[in-house]
């Protein structure tokens, strides 16, 4: 089952540890933490990604703020609520960790099989480019799955943009982290990340 999983939720990803370490939470006694690392762009940007770690990959090896590591997994969704309003926060769930040395390899890859579970929100650019956002819906075990969202663009977006919910899609992209602005109910307004991936192949099921 594991292998099956894994063939339809994967990222592979090579970042600085940004932050440190923080317990996120236990389950049956396992304690999980928290973290974020710093992964470059090839335009030199960077996305600064969480990241969920169990503390059996952390008995073996010292791993501190500033250390270069890869990191494969899959990305893990869950809904947080505040209260008022829930809200879907994604995290790279890590499988096994190793720290690079002297390394500039700009590494940030997903493959995900999944199933279009919104409409598809296709819209244009002020400067004509086009984007679809996809929320796709990617089975674990044990009856559970995670709720991914994409961004598609260009011919991608239009062809996607296409489809209906419960399609089955496979797609090939990166994980990304995009601030945005949010205007709260006494006028303020903050600043908030989003998590997404960036799919740059894409094909349909059948």
């Amino acid at each position: 089952m594991e292998n099956t999983i894994s063939q339809t939720n994967s990222i592979t990803v090579c970042g600085k540890i940004c932050s440190d370490f923080e317990l996120s939470h236990k389950v049956y006694g396992e304690s999980f933490y928290g973290f974020y690392i710093d992964n470059k762009r090839l335009s030199d940007a960077s996305d600064i990604l969480p990241v969920i770690i169990s503390e059996r990959l952390l008995v073996n090896d010292d791993f501190n703020k500033g250390d270069t590591v890869l990191l494969n997994g899959q990305i893990r969704s869950y809904n947080s609520s505040d209260g008022i309003r829930t809200h879907l926060v994604l995290s790279v769930f890590v499988k096994s960790i190793e720290k690079q040395y002297d390394s500039d390899d700009i590494i940030n890859s997903v493959n995900l099989d999944g199933y279009i579970c919104k409409p598809p929100v296709y819209r244009t650019t002020p400067f004509g480019r086009e984007i679809a956002d996809i929320l796709l819906a990617v089975n674990r075990a044990y009856g559970k799955s995670d709720y991914i969202p994409t961004i598609c663009w260009g011919r991608n977006a239009k062809y996607v943009a296409s489809l209906s919910v419960g399609t089955n899609i496979s797609l090939y992209g990166r994980m990304q982290s995009r601030n945005y602005q949010k205007k709260l109910d006494d006028d303020t307004v903050i600043t908030k990340t989003a998590y997404e991936v960036s799919a740059s192949k894409l094909e349909q099921r059948l």
